[in-house]
């Protein structure tokens, strides 16, 4: 639940540019689940699986599609319900912004370059050469590399590490334990067997408005570049390995997992545990769903699943064929036991009916 200052719904149905259906005086007080809202309480309702719940919800108002059967309370109708529910939790939201300056218990080198209204938390340790964009705050632990660069607006929570020379856009928010830009994964085998690592050395850029979870870990490569391009959004766990180039507003959901040198195109979707092979390309605006292994290049458009990838509708009529195949086994089990006494028969027969040969005078 969404705690702030009440607010009469007629405000909110002109701050999230709804259309209201009620009593524009109701106070709402917070944002809660369509099961547990209370009077004061603005609710959502989208999916149909929750058409009950909507029929006996106790909420003040609820948030729906223009063409959603009636609720029994208030209503804000608007063509995409979902996004009015994104603007309402984000207008009753009760966050504190750190106040701007630096904590005196960070160590920041003598040429950092910070914008107007950043705020530097407690045991901050930022580089030499860093520049931080106007009104970015850097939450207690982060640790940023010389030579990186950050823009304005972002949010980088506690214990991030953004390794030297990573450049971040505008916007940007790095939850808790990600790490931008450590080495990539190469090695070489000498002759007796051991391996040689190759300096990582490349780039890494995050440019506007990406969100990278908590505990992801994006690699730099030996030489060129790892991009995140803007908008895309990274759940937690992700791996990314280096070289790769994740597209405009890709979806990566948790524990996705990117081998070097590879491209997700464009509006890409991959639910979770989802793992790419290296070296390909996944076409633009590409679904796929969990645990499904890319192992060549995709075309655009497509909807994937399994291991190796396939056609979603391909892989559903595969699935549905596993459930049957221990009965099928058994059943082929037995037709080899049946054709093997067939044919035990037929082996036996000249000796159960005698010499067959016609007699002659000899006989």
């Amino acid at each position: 639940m969404i705690y702030c200052a009440g607010l009469k719904l007629r405000e909110v149905a002109a701050r999230l540019e709804c259309r209201l259906e009620g009593d524009g005086e109701i106070e709402i007080r917070r944002v809660a689940g369509i099961e547990t809202a209370q009077a004061g309480d603005l609710t959502f309702f989208a999916n149909p699986r929750y058409a009950t719940a909507l029929r006996s919800t106790r909420a003040a108002a609820v948030i729906l599609a223009d063409d959603a059967a009636p609720a029994p309370c208030s209503m804000l109708r608007t063509e995409t319900p979902s996004l009015a529910f994104a603007n309402a939790v984000a207008l009753f939201a009760d966050e504190v912004a750190p106040a701007p300056g630096i904590d005196s218990a960070s160590s920041i080198a003598a040429d950092v370059r910070l914008g107007d209204g950043v705020s530097i938390g407690p045991f901050v340790s930022i580089g030499a050469g860093v520049s931080v964009g106007p009104r970015t705050v850097v939450h207690p632990g982060v640790h940023i590399g010389s030579g990186a660069t950050i823009g304005a607006d972002c949010v980088i929570h506690s214990h991030v590490a953004v390794r030297e020379r990573v450049v971040i856009g505008d916007r940007v928010v790095l939850q808790n334990g990600a790490v931008i830009g450590s080495d990539g994964f190469g090695f070489v085998r000498r002759s007796d067997g051991t391996h040689q690592k190759i300096p990582q050395v490349g780039d890494v850029v995050i440019e506007d408005d990406v969100e990278i979870g908590a505990q992801v870990a994006i690699d730099r490569p030996a030489v060129g570049e790892t991009r995140i391009q803007a908008g895309a959004k990274i759940d937690n766990l992700v791996q990314i390995g280096h070289a790769v180039r994740v597209g405009r507003n890709a979806l990566l959901a948790a524990q996705v997992g990117i081998a070097g040198s590879t491209t997700i195109e464009a509006d890409v979707v991959l639910a979770g545990q989802v793992g790419v092979n290296a070296h390909v390309t996944v076409g633009k605006g590409t679904r796929a769903t969990g645990q499904t292994g890319i192992t060549n290049t995709v075309p655009a458009g497509s909807f994937i699943s399994g291991l190796p990838a396939i056609d979603n509708r391909a892989w559903r009529k595969a699935a549905t064929s596993f459930r049957m195949l221990p009965a099928l086994r058994k059943r082929v089990a037995a037709l080899e036991r049946r054709l093997a006494e067939l044919e035990g028969k037929t082996e036996e027969r000249p000796e159960e009916t005698g010499d067959s040969r016609p007699e002659t005078e000899d006989d």
